[in-house]
């Protein structure tokens, strides 16, 4: 029996990596992406500060200016917004859209490497007006999640850079 299962093993990794799959982790960047200037409008947005930290952890320098020998990444644009898509019978709103969006470009080794490009996701939330401090704290997670989310596109984006 356990031979078997060995060999149903072995098969199913065959097939797992046969089909491109990988666990979720770090991405490999192309050497352009080692150091690394993060040219945002706002330093310390959720995108901002996420964006850091995956460069960080895919084994990025991320730098505190730039220089000729250091790629830039410039986020032009870093906005979160907020839509009411549904009201009660009150009209009180029920249901809210969070969408964030950012712009990103990148310029290195004296050429652009990536022209702008804008990434977006979103994210519907319901509210309770009776639960206010708790939906406000769940829309402040959401945001977050969503520039975490968004860092990571714009890191796979960026890990496909030549």
């Amino acid at each position: 029996m356990s031979r078997r299962l060995s060999v149903l093993m072995v098969g199913l990794l065959a097939l797992l990596s046969g089909c491109g799959f990988h666990l979720q982790g770090r991405q490999a960047l192309p050497q352009a992406l080692r150091v690394v200037y993060i040219d945002a409008v706002d330093a310390q947005s959720e995108f901002a500060q996420a964006l850091r930290a995956s460069l960080t952890a895919s084994g990025a320098q991320v730098v505190a200016g730039a220089s000729a020998n250091v790629t830039t990444v410039h986020v032009g644009r870093d906005r979160n917004s907020e839509r009411v898509l549904s009201v009660s019978a009150r009209n009180i709103p029920t249901d809210y859209e969070l969408n964030y969006e950012v712009t990103l470009d990148v310029r290195g080794q004296g050429r652009e490497l990536m022209a702008p490009e804008e990434l977006s996701l979103s994210h519907v939330y319901s509210f309770d007006e009776r639960q206010l401090l708790a939906k406000d704290r769940e829309r402040e997670e959401l945001l977050r999640a969503l520039a975490r989310e968004l860092a990571g596109v714009a890191l796979r984006r960026l890990s496909s850079l030549q």
